[in-house]
């Protein structure tokens, strides 16, 4: 456990020795929950309606932004061969880094849903549910995102690739994610199928992850 905890720790020391990576992804969070109404139109009440769909696709698309970074940066310096190589088995090196990469992407724009829910003219409940919809959904996010980065971290444009591969594995996520917020008062279906899917998605990543590393690899 304590291994993993260093690996947490050293994740979250490099991003913050590198500093600006989290205020990005907020940033491009909130611009596009600002230019959406410019589009639209000044309607709060259309904007509201369409406020849970684009929540959900600013941050989809604002975590793919730091999904690159995930395997490359430690490719690269060669601090993934010797992860490999590790005491401790290469799932729970994932497992850490999952955690790691939610932490520096996924809970930044929660924090920053505040000013997405006055930019769309969201009522409190509203913004209570995308806040529940988006702690319980990012994880599958990131957990789908993160093997995706693992296929790809020894291809040269894999950046680029990446989001391609994941993008059908996340409709689902994105669905129920706006299921769950616009659900009628008493109807949890969605929010409990958003949840299983994080579940089978966080313990299905490490091992599939860590499969893509090892042949990477060789």
């Amino acid at each position: 456990m304590s291994a993993i905890l260093a690996i947490i720790g050293r994740d979250l020391r490099l991003a913050a020795r590198l500093g600006g990576d989290a205020l990005t992804l907020v940033l491009f969070f909130v611009m596009v929950g600002a230019v959406v109404p410019f589009a639209i139109g000044p309607d709060r009440v259309l904007l509201a309606q369409l406020a849970p769909g684009i929540v959900w696709i600013a941050a989809f698309l604002s975590m793919l932004l730091g999904l690159d970074r995930l395997f490359r940066a430690d490719e690269d310096d060669g601090s993934l061969l010797l992860l490999r190589h590790a005491a401790i088995p290469l799932e729970a090196v994932v497992a850490a880094k999952l955690v790691a990469h939610w932490l520096l992407t996924a809970l930044p724009l929660v924090v920053a849903s505040p000013i997405l829910a006055v930019l769309l003219a969201m009522d409190q409940a509203t913004w209570v549910d995308t806040v529940l919809a988006l702690l319980v959904g990012t994880p599958a996010l990131t957990a789908l995102g993160t093997i995706g980065a693992a296929v790809t971290v020894s291809l040269k444009r894999g950046g680029l690739l990446a989001p391609v591969l994941i993008l059908p594995l996340c409709i689902p996520v994105l669905i129920f994610g706006v299921a769950a917020i616009g659900a009628p008062e008493g109807s949890n279906a969605a929010f409990l199928f958003l949840s299983a899917i994080s579940l089978v998605s966080v313990a299905f990543c490490p091992f599939a992850a860590a499969l893509a590393l090892r042949v990477s690899g060789e």
